[in-house]
């Protein structure tokens, strides 16, 4: 469970998307950056928008100042990052028994973050519900709705699921 926790900690969010960098990966899968975008790059074909793009110039800036305890130096080149899909398919190339380990754990923490989001969504509709009904009724009972409202309110502010990387424009 500790080493989905990490992995989750790796998870971006950049132009919308749940997106890992290069680096991350190739450091998970105990292979050089390069080398993992070498064998990338010899399989392009395999790597549509939608899997795999490279981080802009801002991208990268606001990412970096995201990441508080950043160990990255110069950079020549801005980082490649790779959606659920990418990372999918770069386990079909790097078949190490590490990769293939290590693709099971990726694959995982994607799953969970979704499913994390699909329950705080369902959680704050149904909270919405029952907030929409008890505004209804407070027409008729006011000062008591009123700190059932408070109460609901500070409930939400409880429920909203944290951010996980950054949106660009």
């Amino acid at each position: 469970m500790n080493d989905l926790i990490q992995i989750q900690n790796l998870i971006y969010e950049i132009r919308g998307l749940k997106v890992m960098l290069d680096s991350d990966l190739a450091a998970l899968y105990q292979v050089q950056t390069k080398v993992l975008n070498q064998t990338v790059k010899r399989n392009l074909k395999r790597f549509p928008a939608d899997f795999m793009f490279q981080l802009t110039k801002e991208e990268f800036l606001n990412l970096k100042s995201q990441i508080v305890t950043s160990s990255w130096g110069g950079v020549r080149k801005m980082p490649f990052v790779f959606t659920e899909q990418g990372v999918a398919m770069l386990s079909g190339l790097l078949n190490s028994e590490i990769a293939i380990a290590v693709n099971i754990k990726v694959m995982r923490a994607f799953v969970q973050i979704r499913k994390l989001s699909i329950e705080h969504k369902d959680l704050q509709e149904q909270i919405h519900e029952l907030k929409q009904y008890f505004l209804q009724y407070a027409k008729d009972n006011n000062e008591e709705i009123d700190k059932i409202n408070e109460a609901i309110n500070l409930l939400m502010d409880r429920t909203k699921p944290a951010k996980i990387g950054f949106k660009t424009d």
